[in-house]
C-alpha cells in the first residue's frame, strides 16, 4: 500500500464542500450546540513567499492596502460571530496561515484587538504560526503581551541546499536567528516543523537538520513528509520516493524518541513534561469558531468556510471578494455531518492520534462499539497488523502510525471519496 496517499488534516477535507443552499443563518447553525469551551481561529492569508510544496490557501506580496481591507473584514466578520454565539466562552485560540506574522507589529496589534473581542482571549492559550523571515522582535513581543503561549516555526530543513531544493529560499543564519529572538522572548512552547523527502535528501542530511533543531530543545517537532500536490511549485517534480520518506520518518522517529520526545501522532513529538495546554492546532475539535476567508468552522453537524483554492489567481480572487465583503451572516460553502459522518469522523481523528481511541468515550458518545460501525474499514488494518485493541482503547501500532497517510484516506465515506473526486482543482 501506498504509505503517502494524503496528509489528513481535516475530516472531511474542503475538497468535499460544496455551496449550501439555502445559505443557513449563524445563529440557526449554532442553534443547540455546546457554547462553553470553543476553539477560536483567526486565519491571515498572506505569506512573503511560496515555498515549492505549499498548498494551503494564501498569496504572497500583499500590499499594505490589502493587509488593512482584510483586518477591517475580519472585524466585520467577527461581529456577525460574536451575534450569533449568545453566551459564548473560548477555551483556546489559534493564529494560522499563510504566516500570521506576514503582519506587521500595528497589524499584528489590531488582529490581537479583533481576537480581544471574543469572551477569555488573552487569558487562554494562544498558538501562533511563524516564519524565519517574520518573527521579528518587535512581531514577537506584541504575541507574547497578548498571551502567546505556543509558537510554530517552519524551518523544513537547515540545509540551505535542501531549503532551495524544497523552492524555499532561507539561510540557516536567517533560521537560527529567528529561533534565538523566539526563545529570547520566552513563549513557554516552541515548535519546529521539518521536513523529509525533500529531493536530494540523505539519511546523514535528515539526522544534521533534526540535531540542528534539538540545539534549541524545542517543546514540539513535527516531521512532515514533502508532498507535491497539483498546482504548486514541485507540482512537476513528483516522483516514486516512497521507500526514501518511509526510511527517513523511522529515523526521525526513532531519533525523537531517543532525545526523550514522545510520539504523539505521525507527525508530532514533543517533551513529556511540556505539553501546549491546548494550543496544539486541532480542526477536528466541535466547537470551532473560524475568521478569515481561508478558515473553517466546525459544529457538531455543519462545518462551514468559504470557496477553497489553491492557484494564486484563484486565491486572490476569494481574497478580494472577501475585503469587500459586507454580510457574513451566513454559511455560504459547507458539509452537512449525518449520524455515520459524526461516527466516522470521530474515528479518523482519534484513530490517527497515538492514544488511539477511547472506547468508552465512543461509546458514551455514539452507543455503540468502533469495530462494529466500521468492520470493513477497520479489518484490513487489523489484518496487516496496523491495528490493536485493548479493554480501553482502539489504536495504531508503531508500523500502523508510519502508514496514517494512507489509513486515513482509506477510511473516508464513499460519499465524501465522491465529492472529492469530482472537485475541480482550482
Amino acid at each position: 500500500m501506498n504509505p503517502y496517499q494524503a496528509y489528513v488534516y481535516a475530516y472531511p477535507h474542503k475538497t468535499a464542500y460544496r455551496p449550501l443552499q439555502p445559505a443557513p443563518g449563524l445563529r440557526d447553525v449554532w442553534e443547540g450546540e455546546p457554547l462553553d469551551a470553543l476553539f477560536l481561529y483567526l486565519h491571515v492569508p498572506f505569506c512573503e513567499m511560496r515555498c515549492g510544496f505549499c498548498n494551503l490557501f494564501t498569496r504572497t506580496g500583499a500590499p499594505e492596502e490589502l493587509t488593512g481591507a482584510y483586518l477591517d473584514a475580519l472585524d466585520r466578520q467577527a461581529t456577525a460571530a460574536l451575534n450569533a454565539l449568545d453566551g459564548a466562552a473560548f477555551a483556546t485560540a489559534a493564529f494560522g496561515g499563510g504566516t500570521p506574522t506576514y503582519f506587521t507589529a500595528s497589524e499584528l496589534e489590531r488582529l490581537c484587538g479583533i481576537a480581544g473581542r471574543f469572551p477569555g482571549f488573552g487569558s487562554i492559550p494562544l498558538g501562533v504560526e511563524t516564519s524565519p523571515a517574520t518573527a521579528t522582535t518587535d512581531r514577537l513581543a506584541v504575541l507574547a503581551e497578548h498571551g502567546t503561549t505556543r509558537v510554530s516555526i517552519g524551518v523544513q530543513s537547515f540545509l540551505d541546499e535542501e531549503a532551495r531544493a524544497a523552492v524555499r529560499p532561507q539561510k540557516r543564519a536567517e533560521v537560527e536567528a529567528a529561533l534565538d529572538r523566539i526563545r529570547a522572548v520566552g513563549f513557554p512552547v516552541l515548535n519546529i516543523d521539518l521536513i523529509y523527502g525533500i529531493d536530494g535528501q540523505t539519511p546523514a542530511t535528515w539526522a544534521h537538520s533534526l540535531d540542528a533543531a534539538l540545539t534549541w530543545r524545542p517543546e514540539e517537532v513535527y516531521l512532515y513528509p514533502l508532498y507535491v500536490r497539483p498546482l504548486t511549485g514541485l507540482g512537476r517534480r513528483a516522483q516514486d520516493w516512497d521507500d526514501q520518506r518511509l526510511t527517513l520518518y523511522r529515523l526521525g522517529r526513532d531519533h525523537l524518541l531517543g532525545e526523550g520526545y514522545e510520539q504523539v501522532s505521525m507527525r508530532m513529538f514533543r517533551l513529556p513534561s511540556s505539553g501546549a495546554g491546548g494550543t496544539e492546532y486541532c480542526c477536528q475539535t466541535d466547537g470551532m469558531v473560524g475568521l478569515g476567508c481561508g478558515a473553517r468552522s466546525y459544529t457538531s453537524r455543519l462545518h462551514y468556510s468559504f470557496e477553497y483554492a489553491v492557484g494564486a489567481g484563484q486565491v486572490r480572487s476569494i481574497i478580494d471578494d472577501y475585503v469587500r465583503e459586507t454580510d457574513f451572516t451566513t454559511a455560504r460553502v459547507g458539509f452537512t455531518l449525518d449520524a455515520d459522518e459524526r461516527r466516522r469522523r470521530h474515528l479518523v481523528q482519534s484513530l490517527l492520534q497515538a492514544t488511539g481511541v477511547d472506547l468508552s468515550t465512543y461509546r458514551a458518545r455514539f452507543g455503540s462499539d468502533p469495530m462494529d460501525d466500521f468492520p470493513a474499514d477497520l479489518k484490513p488494518f487489523a489484518e496487516r497488523g496496523w491495528l490493536e485493541t485493548s479493554e480501553d482503547a482502539l489504536r495504531l501500532t508503531p508500523e500502523g502510525l508510519a502508514y496514517s497517510d494512507a489509513i486515513g484516506p482509506a477510511l473516508f465515506s464513499s460519499r465524501v471519496q465522491a465529492l472529492m473526486a469530482s472537485y475541480e482543482a482550482r
